[in-house]
C-alpha cells in the first residue's frame, strides 16, 4: 500500500483538495481529504493524460513535413508519410516508436488510442514497439477485419477513401470500438462517417450543426487535434460548439508533425478556445479514457491507478493562484516528479 499526499485534483469535476491518494496493487483504493497543514501542499495529483489520436508509427519522419498540407503530408496512399513509413525497415520503424511511446510515458501519459497502418503487421510493430513500457496501448488497426485478431478496435481513414462496411460490421460483431476520421480537409465526408454509426469520430474541423445534430442523437465522441489541424492548415476545429453536442477528447495526432506532449496540446487549447481550464483537463484525460471504456483518466476509488505528481513548488508552478488552471495552462514536464502507470 501507498499513500501520495498534497493537492488532488479529484474526481469528475478535478476539484482541487488536500487529500491523499491510497493506491494498493495498482488501484486507486480511498480519495482521503486531510487536514490542509497534515499536506504535501508542494505536490499536484492529477490523473495521468490519455491521448486520445495519436499517429505512432511516423514517428520515423519527425519534422519531415513541414511545410507541407494534408494531401501532401499524411494523405493515404501516397503522402510523404506513407513513402516513408514503407521505406523504413522493421526495426528501425519499432524503434522509433518506441523511442515515442517512452517519452509520452515520462511526460504524463498513461495511454493512447493510436490509429495503426498497414494492417496486421502495422499492429503487431506498434504491440511490440510497447513492450517492457507501462503505458497503455489501445490500437485501431486497420485495412481488412481480420486485424481484429490482435487490435483493439477499428480506425478508418475517412469515408471519402474507401467503403468501410465490412470493417464496421466486424468491429461490432466483435464487440469493438469502430473509429474514423470525419470533417479534416472539408465537411463532405462527414454524413457518410455518421452513416457508419462509429464508436468515434476524429477531428470534425468543418462540423456544422446538421452533422453535430445527428453526433448527438447517435452519442458519438469526438476527438480533436488543435495543433496537428493548425499545422496543415485545415482549420481550426469548432471544440466550443463540438461541447455542446457530445464528449470531446484531445490527441497530438502524427509525431511526425508535433511532438506527443499533452502538456503542450493543453496549454494551446486552453489559450486558443473559450474554454475553463477543467473542461481541457478532462479533454486530456477522463474523455479519452471514457471514449473506448479504458479504467483511467479519473483520481476516484476503485479506478487504475494512472497518477501524474508534480512539483507545485518548481520555479514554474511556485505562487500559483489555481492548481487547475496551473496545469493545463503552465505546467511542462520538468515540473513532474513522478509518473505512476
Amino acid at each position: 500500500m501507498e499513500k501520495i499526499e498534497g493537492i488532488v485534483l479529484a474526481g469528475q469535476s478535478f476539484e482541487p483538495i488536500h487529500g491523499r491518494v491510497v493506491v494498493e496493487g495498482g488501484r486507486i483504493t480511498a480519495v482521503d481529504e486531510i487536514p490542509e497543514r497534515d499536506g504535501d501542499p508542494s505536490r499536484i495529483i492529477l490523473p495521468a493524460f490519455v491521448n486520445a489520436h495519436t499517429h505512432i508509427g511516423d514517428s520515423v519522419a519527425k519534422e519531415a513535413a513541414v511545410g507541407l498540407g494534408l494531401e501532401e503530408a499524411v494523405a493515404p496512399p501516397d503522402s510523404l508519410k506513407h513513402r516513408r513509413l514503407a521505406a523504413a525497415d522493421r526495426e528501425t520503424l519499432v524503434e522509433a516508436m518506441h523511442r515515442t511511446l517512452r517519452f509520452m510515458e515520462r511526460t504524463g501519459t498513461a495511454a493512447f488510442l493510436d490509429f495503426r497502418e498497414f494492417g496486421v503487421e502495422g499492429t503487431r510493430t506498434l504491440r511490440e514497439a510497447a513492450e517492457g513500457l507501462d503505458i497503455e496501448d489501445f490500437v485501431f488497426g486497420s485495412e481488412n477485419p481480420a486485424v481484429l485478431d490482435i487490435a483493439d478496435g477499428f480506425g478508418a481513414s475517412g469515408a471519402n477513401d474507401g467503403d468501410f462496411t465490412d470493417q464496421r460490421t466486424a468491429a461490432r460483431e466483435r464487440g469493438v470500438p469502430f473509429a474514423i476520421h470525419a470533417g479534416e480537409p472539408d465537411a463532405t465526408d462527414i454524413h457518410p462517417a455518421l452513416d457508419l454509426n462509429p464508436d468515434l469520430l476524429i477531428h470534425m474541423v468543418h462540423a456544422e450543426v446538421d452533422h453535430l445534430e445527428r453526433v448527438a442523437d447517435q452519442g458519438v465522441p469526438i476527438a480533436v487535434c488543435p495543433r496537428a489541424n493548425r499545422v496543415l492548415g485545415v482549420g481550426r476545429p469548432p471544440v466550443e460548439t463540438l461541447l455542446e453536442y457530445t464528449d470531446v477528447a484531445l490527441g497530438t495526432d502524427n509525431v511526425m508533425l508535433n511532438g506527443p506532449s499533452m502538456f503542450r496540446e493543453m496549454e494551446y487549447t486552453a489559450k486558443t478556445f473559450d474554454l475553463p481550464s477543467r473542461t481541457v483537463l478532462r479533454m486530456a484525460t477522463a474523455a479519452g479514457a471514457d471514449a473506448v471504456g479504458l479504467d483511467c483518466g479519473v483520481i476516484e476509488p476503485d479506478r487504475r491507478a494512472a497518477l501524474l505528481v508534480l512539483d507545485g513548488d518548481s520555479d514554474n508552478l511556485s505562487s500559483v493562484s489555481d492548481p487547475v488552471d496551473a496545469v493545463v495552462r503552465r505546467a511542462t514536464a520538468l515540473d513532474i516528479r513522478r509518473v505512476i502507470c
